[in-house]
């Protein structure tokens, strides 16, 4: 899963614990995780977080403890492990993955990309049918029957584009 995050071009991937130094840095050495902070507390979580959105432009946080909450809700992206997760937890997150699988987490990213394309396709696609449908009501080319078929029918269109993230 940290190679395929690498090769989706995420700039750098971080591990916070609260596990002591040998231990994070066998784990993250194990999963291929170079930058490591180890033995923190809820809010040495937090001034990480700020630390990394400081230098990096967005930060994502994946957390499944009470004690991951306050980072999950300062990261610009929360994202709990649902089954494992607290209920505070779940509150604090945008994103709930509700398998305790983190390669989901690919899964979910890929998603979102689609998602954000398919939005900005939507919203191209309706202003130039606006726009179009404008200029030929100033131009008298179009009633307004016609006009409104033409605004509904777009309007369509761009609901039956969006349900193309279904499959």
């Amino acid at each position: 899963m940290i190679n395929q995050l690498k090769s989706m071009k995420i700039k750098s991937i971080a591990m916070l614990t609260g596990d002591n130094q040998q231990t994070a840095h066998s784990v993250a050495q194990n999963l291929g995780i170079n930058l490591v902070y180890y033995e923190l507390l809820p809010e040495d979580k937090l001034t990480v977080i700020k630390r990394l959105q400081q230098q990096n432009k967005n930060v994502a946080m994946v957390g499944d403890g009470i004690n991951d909450a306050p980072a999950l809700s300062l990261a610009t992206v929360g994202i709990a492990m649902g089954n494992a997760g607290s209920d505070v937890t779940l509150e604090s997150a945008d994103i709930v993955l509700m398998a305790d699988r983190l390669e989901k987490l690919v899964e979910a990213i890929n998603l979102g990309r689609r998602a954000n394309r398919i939005i900005k396709q939507n919203i191209t696609f309706a202003i130039g049918f606006i726009f179009l449908l404008l200029v030929a009501n100033f131009t008298g080319n179009i009633n307004m029957p016609l006009g409104v078929l033409g605004h509904e029918g777009s309007t369509v269109l761009v609901t039956l584009s969006g349900l193309r993230l279904l499959k």
